[in-house]
C-alpha cells in the first residue's frame, strides 16, 4: 500500500467521523438516546447521566465508507464489514433496551454471549472453507504457520467473543476505548500492509480514522459515549480483519490494555465468589480500580493510552524485524 493511500483513508475517515458525529449528537438528545450509569460504579460517573450514547453507528458508517472507498472491495472486505455489523447490532440491542427501559440493563449476559458465539463460528466456518488461509495461525518467533485443523473454529469464536467484549469492557471513561483503538488499529494496519493482506490494513486504516474523528467530541469531558453499539462493533470488525491476516497471536500483546482490562473482571468476579465478598481490586474493569484511587480520569486514560503504545511498538518489533 502506498503512503499516499494510507493517509488519505484516515484522513478521509477522520474527517467523516467528526462530521457524521456532530451531525449524531442533537440527533440522540432529540430522541433521549442517554447513558444510564449503573449506581455500583463511580459516583464521579453520575454526573454522566443522560450523556448521548449509541455514537457507534457514526463510527460504524464512516468505517464503512472509508473501507469500501479505499480499496476494492473483495469478499474478505465484505465479511469484515459485516462481522463489524453483526457485533455492533448485538451492542445496538443492547444499548436500545436500556434506554426504552431506562435502566443500565440491557441483554442478558447469556444472551449476548449465544450470539457472538454463533457469530465467531460463522467466521471460523468461512475462513476455513472459503478462503486460501484455511485452518493455518501464524506463530511468532519461529515465525511458522500452524495448522489448526479441527479446532481451528472454535478457536475463532474464542478469539472473537474474547476481543469483542475486552474491547467493550474498556469503554468505561471518556475517550479510552476510542483512543486505545486508534493505536491498536493503526499498528496492525501497519503490519498488514507489510505481509500483503491489503484489504485487512484499509479496513483497521478506516477504523482509526473514524475513532479520531469521533474522539473530538468523546474525549472528557464526553459529548457522547460509543455505547455497546461502538464497542462491539469495533472489537468484532478489528478482530476479524486480523483473523483473516491469520496475525491473530498478536492480539494479546498489542492489546494488552483490552485484555488487562477483561481479566481484573474475571478475576474480581471469581475471588468475589469465592471469598464471599472480598475484592482484589478497588472496582473492576482495571481503569475503575486506578479512578478509585484517586488519579483523575484523564491521567487514567492517558496512561492507558501510552501502555498501548508501549505494548504496540513491542508487537511491531516482533512481526516486522
Amino acid at each position: 500500500m502506498k503512503v499516499f493511500q494510507f493517509i488519505l483513508i484516515i484522513v478521509v475517515a477522520f474527517l467523516e467521523g467528526l462530521v457524521l458525529t456532530s451531525i449524531e449528537i442533537p440527533i440522540l438528545k432529540h430522541r433521549q438516546f442517554g447513558q444510564f450509569i449503573r449506581e455500583e460504579g463511580p459516583k464521579s460517573h453520575l454526573k454522566k447521566q443522560g450523556t448521548p450514547t449509541m455514537g457507534g453507528i457514526a463510527i460504524y458508517l464512516t468505517i464503512i465508507f472509508a473501507s469500501l472507498i479505499g480499496t476494492k472491495p473483495g469478499t474478505d472486505m465484505w465479511v469484515m464489514i459485516a462481522a463489524g455489523l453483526l457485533f455492533g447490532l448485538i451492542g445496538f440491542l443492547d444499548d436500545y433496551i436500556k434506554v426504552a427501559k431506562k435502566h443500565n440493563l440491557g441483554l442478558r449476559a447469556w444472551q449476548k454471549l449465544v450470539l457472538q458465539i454463533a457469530l465467531g463460528l460463522g467466521l471460523g466456518y468461512y475462513i476455513q472453507a472459503f478462503t486460501e488461509n484455511g485452518s493455518t495461525v501464524w506463530i511468532p518467533f519461529v515465525d511458522k504457520y500452524v495448522d489448526f485443523g479441527i479446532c481451528f473454529v472454535p478457536f475463532v469464536a474464542f478469539v472473537m467473543v474474547a476481543m469483542a467484549n475486552s474491547v467493550n469492557l474498556t469503554d468505561g471513561m471518556d475517550g479510552l476505548c476510542s483512543g486505545v483503538s486508534i493505536i491498536f488499529a493503526l499498528t496492525f494496519a501497519l503490519i498488514l500492509a507489510r505481509v500483503g493482506a491489503i484489504q485487512s490494513s484499509v479496513y483497521l486504516i478506516a477504523v482509526a480514522g473514524a475513532c479520531g474523528g469521533f474522539l473530538v467530541y468523546n474525549k472528557y469531558p464526553a459529548q457522547i459515549f460509543m455505547g455497546d453499539t461502538g464497542s462491539m462493533a469495533l472489537g468484532g470488525g478489528m478482530t476479524a480483519a486480523i483473523l483473516l491476516s491469520r496475525m491473530e497471536l498478536l492480539i494479546p500483546l498489542a492489546g494488552l490494555v483490552f485484555v488487562a482490562e477483561a481479566v481484573s473482571v474475571i478475576m474480581q468476579v471469581g475471588y468475589f465468589k469465592a471469598t464471599g465478598g472480598k475484592r482484589i481490586f478497588r472496582m473492576a474493569p482495571l481503569h475503575h480500580h486506578f479512578e478509585e484511587g484517586g488519579m483523575k480520569e484523564t491521567r487514567v486514560v492517558l496512561m492507558f493510552c501510552l501502555a498501548t503504545v508501549v505494548f504496540c511498538v513491542l508487537t511491531l518489533l516482533i512481526a516486522l524485524i
